[in-house]
């Protein structure tokens, strides 16, 4: 009802779709499926930002969804959907949904701190700068 709701006022047309929340989005706030013109949302992004943070993310899956049905360029890098959604007040980028975690380690020669995502093996790998033997430090979120 809030899609619908959104699309008169916004759009000034009607939303005749399916529009629902999908767990399984993980880095997008939302989705506009080109074959059946149904709309999924991420609900992380209600549950960690709120209502008006949705909103934006439903402003910009209502303006592919209202400029595909109209024929008219619906894609990211089309100038029409980048004026209807400043036009609309719709997100550009859905806001940061995971946290990325990072593992430090520690050069024991140069004392060079290295951050990877991926953990490696410390007996196998050296340091890049003056090839001495890495520490684990501990992981961090960002």
């Amino acid at each position: 009802m809030l899609v619908e709701k959104i699309s008169q006022d916004s759009f000034r047309q009607p939303f005749c779709h399916k529009a629902s929340f999908n767990r399984r989005l993980r880095t997008t706030g939302g989705r506009y499926h080109l074959s059946s013109h149904d709309l999924d949302f991420n609900q992380l992004v209600y549950e960690k930002y709120g209502t008006a943070e949705l909103i934006k993310v439903i402003k910009h899956e209502l303006c592919h969804y209202h400029l595909h049905l109209a024929g008219r360029g619906y894609q990211h890098k089309d100038l029409e959907f980048k004026q209807l959604l400043k036009q609309t007040g719709g997100s550009r980028f859905a806001p940061p949904l995971a946290a990325v975690t990072y593992q430090v380690y520690q050069c024991k020669s140069c004392q060079q701190k290295i951050k990877r995502r991926r953990k490696i093996n410390t007996t196998r790998y050296v340091c890049g700068s003056c090839q001495g033997k890495l520490e684990f430090l501990t992981t961090i979120e960002q």
